[in-house]
């Protein structure tokens, strides 16, 4: 080995220290060893490559796992709180900090139990991290104290946290404001009704129209026999009154006081013929004229969509139709009024009066054998621009079972021959032709109510 192949003498790294001479290595071993180490240290450099690309890519899918997770609870609606099995907060979502109006930072740390508003909801999360506790809670509700400082209702959920090898470490505890719930609930049971009372309408329209039919045809049946009938009648009292005339002139002659004559007069009792006659022939006139009246309010109700309005005040409709059906009413039959001056519409005061007429009558007709029978009318403005008219009564009230079909064309409550069923119906037809709705409801006190919706007049 020459001098240049030599090592160099030993490098002073600091004062009073020196490395250490190595060994004299065999000539021409230096050469070999010192490329094993060059090659070497080139794997060692390629490994530390890879390593470093697969720690990025392994860095980069951990940020965007953690940038998911982030985004999933910011997004949460439901409020989110993670603890320990202690009940520390760990992480909570941002639904929590915006429902209590407290950051991530005040809340990590505190016990989950100060976030509840009462000490019994306090307590039931106590029960949840009970240390032999493992099964989840679902659907508890629980007070939370919201950034208003108001108690807010909350569906709470609670699910054990275990580690791996299934140790309870924590709870995550989810939530959702019961108020949101009740309210979607309140408004979609209100649009079902709504949606019901619509239909209801719309059948009962559709029986209105076809009853409506019916009732034309039956009227037009029934008006020609009753018009030759009663053309007929009338002729016939024309005829009495010329038969009277004539016997009178015999019974002036003494021809008509023979022996047989007077006898032939007291066995076919033509004196007592005489006096029926007239009585008889007024009897069968007035039943043919009711008839026709019927008959024509048939006719008027089949077509009320054809009659002309006018404006008239349904207060002095009300007035009349009460006055009217109570004066039959036994003396202790009360009846209380509370009605404005003014109440203007328009339509057909007579349809109305008709209208208020049956449910007066009705009321009446309920309260036959009620101790201390009460009938209450009352009217007033209600929002909108609608009047709102009742008819109550103190009687028995009418049965559950009864009310969907109470409008319905020939149903009667009332004894096989007292009613006939279409009083209800036909009042239910011209409430709606005048662009209300009529309505029947039990009263909570006792007895029935029929409620009328009329839209004021224009002023």
């Amino acid at each position: 080995m020459s001098a240049a192949d030599r090592p160099a003498k030993p490098r002073r790294l600091r004062e009073g220290s020196e490395l250490p001479e190595p060994p004299a290595l065999p000539e021409g071993v230096g050469e070999t060893v010192w490329i094993d180490v060059i090659r070497k240290m080139d794997e060692v450099y390629n490994d530390l490559l890879q390593y470093e690309v697969a720690l990025e890519e392994k860095n980069a899918a951990l940020e965007e796992s953690h940038q998911f997770i982030e985004s999933v609870l910011a997004s949460m609606s439901d409020i989110l709180i993670v603890c320990d099995r202690h009940g520390a907060i760990e992480e909570v979502n941002a639904s929590l900090q915006r429902f209590t109006g407290r950051d991530e930072a005040a809340l990590k740390g505190t016990p989950v139990f100060d976030l509840f508003a009462d000490e019994a909801s306090r307590q039931a999360v106590c029960e949840f991290f009970t240390p032999r506790r493992r099964d989840p809670r679902h659907d508890v509700e629980l007070m939370i104290a919201a950034a208003d400082g108001s108690a807010v209702p909350v569906s709470v959920n609670c699910t054990p946290r275990l580690s791996g090898v299934g140790k309870l470490v924590g709870m995550v505890v989810t939530g959702r404001p019961v108020g949101e719930l009740r309210r979607a609930y309140h408004a979609l049971r209100q649009t079902h009704e709504e949606l019901k009372r619509t239909q209801q309408q719309l059948v009962q329209s559709e029986k209105m129209a076809s009853l409506g039919r019916l009732v034309a045809g039956v009227a037009h049946e029934l008006n020609n026999p009753i018009s030759f009938v009663l053309g007929n009648v009338m002729a016939l009292r024309r005829y009495a009154g010329r038969l009277h005339t004539y016997i009178e002139a015999v019974n002036g002659c003494d021809c008509a006081h023979t022996p047989e004559l007077e006898g032939l007069r007291r066995e076919l009792r033509i004196d007592r013929i005489l006096e029926d006659m007239e009585p008889l022939l007024d009897g069968m006139i007035e039943g043919a004229e009711r008839t026709r009246d019927i008959v024509d309010g048939l006719k008027r109700f089949s077509a009320i969509d054809r009659q002309a309005d006018e404006a008239f005040n349904l207060t002095e409709v009300v007035e009349r139709a009460v006055r009217w059906v109570t004066r039959a009413a036994p003396p202790k039959f009360e009846v209380a009024m509370e009605l404005p001056a003014e109440l203007p519409m328009v339509g057909s005061s007579g349809q109305m009066q008709q209208v208020l007429m049956n449910l007066v009558q009705n009321a009446c007709d309920a309260l036959a054998g009620t101790p201390a029978p009460q009938l209450e009318v009352r009217a007033a403005l209600g929002a909108g621009e609608v009047i709102v008219l009742t008819v109550a009564d103190n009687g028995p009230g009418i049965p559950p079972e009864h009310l969907p079909r109470l409008f319905d064309p020939f149903f009667t409550t009332k004894p096989v021959g007292q009613g006939t069923g279409l009083g209800l119906s036909i009042s239910y037809g011209i409430v709606e032709r005048h662009g209300g709705r009529l309505e029947a409801a039990n009263r909570p006190q006792g007895g029935a109510v029929f409620t009328l919706l009329l839209p004021l007049a224009p002023s």
